[in-house]
């Protein structure tokens, strides 16, 4: 880390010679980036699947509270720290809110040992106390790496609407642990959401835990490893592991036990493909901004340092500075077409994920009004309503993942009319479903339909009352009572029919009323789900437009310092020429020093790979 921050204020230096407050910018945002390289990991799953103490196992502390009951309420971060410390992050006292109308937050110091207090379901029911995220600083040996793992609260089952909140984390986080327990193998739900999870995270893991409490693991564990290969997860890991051999291994130091508990596989796997290939990446992108951040520098550097050491050919200088124009204009005519490409994209990305939404609820529409139509909804409208929110929250979650997908590859489209170097691409996040369904009233109650013994009795004699009266008046021809057997087993008949029809009726109003209702539903969730994710493709819209403006300002403003340069070179006088050819050539020997220490940093390439075609580059094209 010292080494990639040394390189980048190295950088900086040459910048600020250089008078490219542009580039000075960028430079900066790769400072922040390398002042804060956590790695964060989500441990995630429903309830009581041993989320916490998988946690408590690995960095060999009680951090996260375990109880037999539901236990975390607040999302616990752990990470690095020396000494041991705890913060709680919380809404700031007074109720301030921000510029974005959220309320601000703020890290309050508690005890380490009171950290139960603030995160357990027990303690904090619900989360009550209106925390955002809890922190635990720990002085261990894999987490000074940058290693943060995150417990989430456990929801009871990851297709409820609750699994929003945890899809919300995700796009935050640099990998993801799926916790299931070994009682049974995995269920819809989780592998549904193992799907939507594999397209928002970059690494997706999955452990099976509890081993020692269940003989019958491997079983189960290779019906997981079924159930992943066949949903499209096949290169998933599964690793099996026991929280309690692990922690009994650490306090008797027992190394085989130890291995047997499956701890140093996870934690293998964590340091080698979680830690060590964002170190990698994050190496990777320092060098790509160091490298574009010399071929700016050096455009203009060495097309001063020709005009100067070359005035004979003022003939050829002009011409040259005309096409390095021309390119510019190219620049600019070229900046035209991508803004052009990115509105007209993101108005068909907005119409198409209008269709993909409600083509997603319709669906789910045609099943709802099926089930009403072959029951009584009043009976089971409970269940109903809840099989139809968490049918409705998966719904909107693939159409928030499937959009993010989206807005990607259009980022992707718009950098491909850029020049051939690799563009940076923006950091979009689109997936994040945290409150979109908040505005959404639940289920509007249904009437269950229930006659009492009295309403039953009234509409039976409302029926049998004319059957009564009819058949009476008929056998009074032949000198029966108007009330006689015949008379009363004629009303008997129709007041069993009336009720029938009466039950019939109401069944009916009910199922056309419980058909109103899903369709009230239903068009709530599309404008104001629509609404918001409008919104965020807006953003999405104006930071893809100012991350490439940026881009595009560079190049241009490269190109053109690169003619002032050599303008000024051909009106200079001869005794400075001297002085300042010396300059530019001890300015482009740091910018070369500067390109090669950024080379080291990426990865050996099995083939020899084609030139950059960046701002210096196309410059020393037109003079060759």
């Amino acid at each position: 880390m010292g080494e990639l921050v040394a390189m980048v204020e190295k950088a900086l230096e040459l910048v600020a010679v250089g008078d490219r407050p542009d580039l000075s910018q960028r430079l900066r945002q790769t400072l922040e980036r390398l002042a804060d390289p956590d790695v964060r990991v989500i441990v995630v799953g429903e309830f009581k699947q041993g989320k916490s103490k998988l946690i408590n196992a690995l960095v060999n502390a009680p951090v996260c509270p375990v109880d037999d009951d539901i236990a975390t309420s607040v999302p616990t971060v752990v990470r690095f720290g020396d000494p041991a410390s705890a913060f709680v992050v919380a809404p700031r006292e007074g109720g301030t809110r921000g510029e974005d109308g959220a309320p601000e937050l703020e890290r309050r110091r508690i005890p380490l040992e009171e950290i139960a207090r603030y995160v357990s379901e027990k303690e904090n029911p619900g989360n009550v106390q209106g925390l955002a995220s809890a922190e635990v600083g720990l002085p261990r040996k894999m987490l000074a790496n940058g290693l943060s793992v995150i417990d989430s609260p456990g929801v009871g089952g990851l297709d409820s609407a609750h699994a929003l909140t945890t899809l919300t984390a995700l796009p935050t986080a640099d990998a993801m642990l799926l916790v299931s327990d070994a009682s049974q193998e995995y269920t819809e739900p989780e592998l549904r959401f193992l799907r939507q999870a594999s397209r928002i995270v970059p690494n997706v893991a999955c452990v099976l835990s509890k081993t020692d409490l269940y003989p019958q693991w491997r079983t189960v564990a290779g019906l997981d490893r079924g159930h992943l290969d066949q949903g499209g997860n096949a290169g998933t890991p599964l690793i099996p592991v026991s929280s309690d051999l692990r922690l009994y291994a650490a306090k008797t130091n027992d190394t085989e036990l130890n291995e047997e508990s499956g701890f140093p596989e996870l934690v293998r796997y964590l340091r080698q493909e979680i830690v060590g290939k964002a170190a990698a990446l994050q190496r990777r992108s320092v060098a790509q901004d160091l490298l574009s951040t010399a071929d700016h520098l050096e455009l203009a550097l060495k097309s001063e340092l020709s005009a100067l050491e070359n005035p004979e050919g003022l003939q050829n200088l002009l011409a040259e500075l005309e096409e390095t124009k021309e390119r510019a204009d190219q620049q600019r005519r070229k900046s035209s077409r991508w803004q052009t490409s990115l509105n007209d994209g993101m108005s068909d990305l907005i119409s198409d994920m209008e269709h993909d939404l409600r083509d997603r609820l319709r669906k789910i529409q045609r099943e709802a009004e099926a089930a009403i139509d072959s029951a009584d909804p009043g009976e089971t409208w409970d269940q109903f309503a809840d099989w139809l929110e968490q049918r409705v929250a998966s719904a909107v979650s693939d159409t928030f993942v499937w959009t993010n997908e989206r807005a990607q590859w259009l980022a992707e489209e718009v950098a491909g009319l850029f020049s051939k170097d690799g563009v940076p691409l923006p950091l979009l996040q689109v997936s994040g479903t945290d409150g979109v369904l908040a505005p959404v009233e639940e289920v509007a109650d249904l009437d269950r339909g229930k006659v009492s013994l009295p309403g039953k009795v009234l509409i039976g004699m409302r029926g049998s009352y004319g059957g009564v009266l009819m058949f009476g008046l008929l056998t009074g021809i032949i000198g029966m009572s108007l009330i006689n057997p015949l008379s009363v087993g004629a009303g008997l008949l129709l007041g069993r029919k009336a009720y029938k029809e009466d039950k019939e009726a109401r069944l009916k109003r009910r199922q056309g009323e419980a058909k109103n209702l899903v369709r009230r539903q239903i068009d709530d969730v599309v404008f104001q789900v629509g609404k918001q994710l409008k919104d965020r493709l807006r953003l999405v819209q104006r930071e893809t437009r100012d991350h490439f403006s940026e881009i595009a300002e560079e190049h241009h403003r490269s190109l053109s310092d690169s003619v002032s340069a050599a303008q000024r070179a051909s009106s200079s006088r001869a005794q400075g020429r001297g002085q300042r050819i010396r300059e530019l050539r001890a300015q482009i020997g740091g910018v070369v020093v500067l390109r090669r220490a950024a080379r080291t940093l990426l990865p050996a390439s099995p083939a020899p790979a084609a030139p950059p075609a960046g701002p210096a580059a196309e410059v020393a094209a037109v003079r060759a």
